[in-house]
């Protein structure tokens, strides 16, 4: 039996969910984003107040996605905290090592971010011609010509850079990332649960502007979930049946 490539565990109403798929340097295939998907999931229907998102390993939070394996069914944007999964608790990314291209994403739609000294960010997708764009909307989370400089050239931004021009919260010294990363956690699980929620709320939905693709994928994420619903399950074998249908909402 093989080991999952996503690990969810819960402890003092802190969530940890885990990438756990370093011998492929935690890339991001069809198997490992539909189990992200539930495991963000299982955080909004949880008890949990405040998620932690960290990866196995000692080379890479993630090289991004699995070019041998790309994630198309679900696609990687179903896995996006706030894109794919609507969540109203907040998400802290713990990063060491490579962080590339769409694993990026994973940090940009979490509400904090902290790295160790290792973390090494670069977003190649102009270099090798392939386009998402659910990047887009870094840039109106830090400033501009930071946003663009990331998005366009490729260049490798070590965690020292990434602090300064807002990819991140906090750098701490190798290996150390978690550990501030809970920090974090315990304070925002000891807050007023409505509080963090609605201001969390506020700032994503009204603050925050959000690119064309995010917005693309929300829209598809709502259509998603009719046509996986068991309402429409229920609406096909009523029609079959030459019968009114029962809908139930789900």
């Amino acid at each position: 039996m093989t080991a999952p490539v996503i690990t969810y565990e819960s402890k003092d109403q802190i969530a940890t969910i885990t990438i756990n798929r370093p011998e492929k340097m935690n890339a991001l295939s069809n198997q490992l984003v539909l189990e992200l998907r539930e495991a963000f999931q299982r955080l909004q229907e949880s008890d949990d107040r405040v998620c932690v998102l960290t990866a196995a390993g000692d080379r890479a939070f993630s090289v991004g996605a699995d070019l041998k394996d790309p994630p198309r069914n679900p696609d990687l944007w179903e896995c996006m905290p706030g894109v794919g999964v609507m969540l109203d608790k907040p998400v802290i990314a713990a990063i060491h090592g490579y962080c590339v291209g769409g694993a990026y994403c994973l940090v940009q739609f979490s509400d904090l971010a902290v790295a160790d000294e290792t973390a090494d960010f670069f977003y190649p997708e102009a270099q090798i011609g392939f386009c998402g764009g659910l990047i887009a909307g870094l840039a109106s989370r830090v400033a501009h010509k930071h946003a663009m400089e990331f998005m366009l050239t490729g260049v490798h931004i070590k965690a020292q850079r990434a602090y300064e021009i807002g990819l991140v919260n906090k750098v701490t010294p190798k290996g150390e990332h978690l550990a501030a990363a809970y920090e974090y956690a315990r304070i925002l699980a000891d807050s007023a649960p409505l509080v963090v929620r609605a201001l969390k709320r506020f700032t994503r939905d009204v603050v925050i502007q959000r690119g064309p693709s995010e917005l693309a994928a929300l829209a598809r994420s709502e259509l998603l979930a009719v046509s996986r619903s068991e309402d429409q399950q229920e609406g096909g074998r009523a029609f079959r049946e030459k019968r009114k249908p029962v809908f139930t909402g789900r």
